[in-house]
């Protein structure tokens, strides 16, 4: 009786312990809300950051949303002053139709011409030059006075493993930053070449922080008839071109976003 006495004492023990220990952690639970809403700064903090980040996001996409429909508007300009260009290059037959391209427009309104080309492409500088001292035979001046020929690396090479490919890709759009920063283009003319998306990306890229705005034309390849490369792919979907040029009216009707100019070559 005994023995059964005290096993009843201890358990008749334990609802009071379980209750005190209750009690205690719905103190200390009290104490720290009763802290928490005592500091204001703890409420406000998450919602100041929000609505900062909310803000910024905003004026962030309403920036691209200006600069998106602005470059669909036809480029026109009053000045007669001639205007800093840059003309992308490439192997492949991309270098042969820039410079048939070049050769019916007014390359006086295109001055000066910087010609750029990956650092492994080995020809189409050479080309480049050609035309251009064909022109100052014909003008009685220079090459240098109105052409520079430039190279950019390339951010992957044919072959060249997707894994390496990452620290080139960086490198490349590094070097790509710094040719646009020493070149300054108000206009850029580029038909396919991979070389062309870094820097027409860092061209919309300037766009939207107000830096500078160049104008994007890309021309399509006269090879390409029923889609795009996937050059021209990216800029449209992208919209970082301002003009987009098809040679065949098929493309057209495909992109319709894209002007069909007929048979340039």
């Amino acid at each position: 009786m005994i023995g059964k006495k005290r096993i009843k004492t201890k358990n008749s023990n334990k609802p009071r312990f379980r209750q005190s220990f209750s009690i205690f952690r719905h103190s200390e639970t009290q104490s720290v809300s009763s802290h928490k809403g005592n500091n204001p700064c703890l409420h406000r903090m998450p919602i100041n950051v929000l609505i900062i980040v909310t803000t910024v996001i905003s004026l962030v996409v309403l920036r691209i949303l200006y600069v998106v429909y602005w470059s669909s508007k036809p480029f026109r300009t009053k000045s007669t002053k001639p205007v800093s260009t840059l003309i992308i290059l490439g192997s492949g037959g991309h270098t042969a139709e820039m410079l048939n391209l070049l050769a019916v427009l007014q390359a006086n309104r295109l001055s000066p011409r910087h010609y750029i080309a990956a650092a492994t492409d080995n020809m189409s500088l050479q080309k480049a030059r050609v035309f251009e001292d064909s022109l100052a035979d014909k003008r009685g001046d220079q090459t240098g006075e109105t052409a520079q020929f430039l190279q950019i690396y390339r951010s992957r090479e044919v072959g060249q493993s997707y894994v390496t490919s990452v620290g080139t890709t960086i490198f490349a759009i590094a070097h790509a930053l710094l040719l646009m920063m020493k070149i300054k283009p108000q206009v850029i003319l580029c038909n396919g070449p991979g070389t062309c998306i870094p820097l027409c990306a860092i061209a919309f890229f300037f766009k939207v922080l107000g830096i500078r705005w160049s104008s994007i034309f890309y021309v399509e390849s006269i090879a390409r008839v029923k889609r795009l490369s996937l050059s021209g792919i990216i800029l449209y979907k992208l919209h970082m071109a301002d003009q987009l040029f098809v040679q065949w009216p098929q493309l057209q009707k495909k992109y319709p976003r894209a002007q069909y100019v007929g048979c340039l070559m």
